[in-house]
């Protein structure tokens, strides 16, 4: 009769931490976000369109630090003002109307907006009051040998880091064609920018993925919409051979620049810039 060998202590102490840690790696694959939301995404949305058509940088800002966790929401609570439009007003005076750092001899905020190295100046000036983390600027241009899968992990690490640390982040998009000059061959243009506050991503990317979803505040009107941010098949600027140098932003709710475009014309809305902290 074969008799039953008692289990050394040490082996039953390695047998209850392999199970352990088999539970606890569940529990946290269970516990992982699918998606990444603003903190505060039943806020109420600054609407650009009460101050000016062409604030759409300032509000999309402001909407960043309100719709983040409660560290960020100070980037408002320091605004003087006792409405929406006050705030959006004294944004732009106080900090929209200061020297640009990127352009010479010109001011942040003029009737062509803000460009995204000025908001982003300008979103660090406020966050200094509140003694808030410093943000960055990112532009989503292929950099040297960087593919178009590689760009679009890019883009989806910098906008899901932000969110994952509080501050949905702002992204700039834009509106370009292709227009033929008279007399010369065709070229592509910039007809119209634009700034968004993305508030939803998935947390990670399929290893084959080629796009991704996002929720956004569009400051024209402060309404939430969705769109998705892809791949380009389509090459612009460069040979047409060549891969596109940028990501698309396929958002059907945006209407940056449509109105400017003409019958017949190419036009794609691109993925140019993002401000966030990464």
């Amino acid at each position: 009769m074969l008799k039953r060998i008692p289990r050394h202590p040490t082996d039953r102490t390695r047998l209850a931490g392999a199970l352990l840690a088999v539970l606890l790696s569940a529990a946290a694959a269970r516990a992982a976000p699918a998606i990444r939301e603003a903190p505060n995404e039943n806020a109420a949305a600054f609407d650009q369109l009460a101050v000016s058509g062409n604030a759409c940088g300032p509000a999309a800002l402001l909407n960043a630090f309100r719709f983040g966790d409660k560290s960020w929401q100070q980037g408002v609570s320091v605004i003087a003002g006792d409405t929406d439009k006050a705030r959006l007003l004294t944004t732009i005076r106080t900090w929209g109307l200061q020297p640009s750092a990127s352009l010479p001899g010109r001011r942040r905020w003029s009737r062509n907006g803000v460009n995204a190295d000025d908001l982003c100046d300008m979103a660090n000036e406020i966050g200094r009051l509140k003694f808030l983390p410093r943000l960055s600027r990112e532009v989503f241009m292929a950099q040297a040998d960087e593919s178009q899968p590689q760009l679009l992990r890019r883009a989806h690490s910098r906008l899901s880091t932000s969110l994952a640390k509080g501050l949905p982040p702002v992204i700039s998009i834009r509106r370009i064609v292709q227009r033929k000059p008279p007399g010369k061959p065709p070229e592509w243009i910039v007809l119209q920018g634009h700034f968004v506050t993305v508030t939803r991503l998935p947390a990670k990317l399929d290893r084959d993925a080629d796009s991704f979803e996002v929720g956004y505040i569009d400051p024209w009107g402060g309404r939430s919409a969705t769109g998705r941010i892809t791949q380009s098949k389509r090459a612009f600027v460069i040979a047409p051979e060549a891969p596109s140098p940028c990501l698309e932003a396929d958002f059907p709710s945006a209407d940056v620049g449509k109105k400017q475009t003409r019958k017949g014309e190419t036009t794609i809305l691109t993925l140019a810039a993002g401000i966030g902290k990464w």
